[in-house]
């Protein structure tokens, strides 16, 4: 199987050895370069990365790359075989590499990141309190206008509880292809739409937060065999400071 796995960073870091893992660097346009492929050759839109983080990557590797099966991990997050809490040295021998990709895409259509889930809280009433809402509520609506056959899927994803994160995944290229041209028409549409000059830094990520929710209604649409994987990070993760700031954002609605 020829697969290639893009792994999204913006700067210099550890990389696998295996190379069905590409290590692409997103947002190059008009930075130093790293020696990883950049995502501004071809057809690109690397210039937007501020606003679409990981996705000028996947939009990038859709007009670009030939291949038989893609996906898309992180610098810092990748599918593993446990999400093993030890040192950092045992979190990287437990990274999926290209013969568990190429025995799990023999009976699976897609590989995801496990689910995350918010508990107290939908998947809309989420993103309404730490983001945007009038961005949530127009994509709906693009939804609805370019893509009605979708509009039931996007309603059961955001009236549940739990939700893939991160973007992260792997599939059959023609099939992230179909997906491609699906997310990209309605990002594209919602940035004719929306302004967002006066967003800070985090809020003018927007494309990319609701990529994510995207995603969930794309596959929620699909007749796909799925396979949940579990994800390591490869560093510590302090769970308490990102508790009190989901807590901080649901009751209190503060800018973080």
């Amino acid at each position: 199987m020829n697969i290639k796995i893009l792994v999204a960073t913006h700067k210099k870091y550890w990389m696998p050895e295996d190379d069905v893992y590409v290590p692409v660097h997103v947002g190059i346009a008009g930075k130093a370069d790293l020696g990883y492929v950049g995502d501004d050759t071809g057809d690109n839109i690397s210039e937007k990365n501020a606003n679409y983080c990981e996705l000028t990557g996947l939009y990038w590797a859709w007009k670009n790359l030939t291949c038989d099966h893609i996906g898309l991990c992180h610098y810092r997050r990748y599918f593993a075989h446990t999400t093993s809490s030890g040192d950092t040295e045992k979190k990287k021998l437990a990274i999926l590499q290209k013969e568990d990709y190429e025995k799990l895409l023999k009976q699976y259509d897609v590989i995801l990141p496990k689910k995350r889930n918010y508990f107290i809280e939908t998947v809309r009433s989420q993103y309404e309190h730490a983001h945007n809402k009038n961005d949530l509520a127009l994509t709906e609506q693009i939804v609805a206008e370019f893509y009605p056959e979708y509009s039931e899927a996007f309603s059961k994803v955001m009236g549940r509880t739990k939700l893939h994160i991160f973007n992260m995944f792997v599939m059959k290229k023609e099939k992230f292809d179909e997906y491609s041209q699906w997310l990209f028409d309605i990002l594209f549409e919602l940035e004719k739409r929306i302004d967002i000059s006066n967003y800070n830094q985090y809020e003018a990520r927007v494309f990319g937060f609701l990529s994510e929710r995207l995603f969930n209604v794309w596959l929620e649409k699909q007749v796909l065999n799925t396979k949940e994987i579990d994800i390591v990070f490869l560093e510590k993760v302090d769970w308490f400071d990102k508790g009190i700031k989901f807590l901080r954002r649901k009751f209190r609605g503060l800018d973080l």
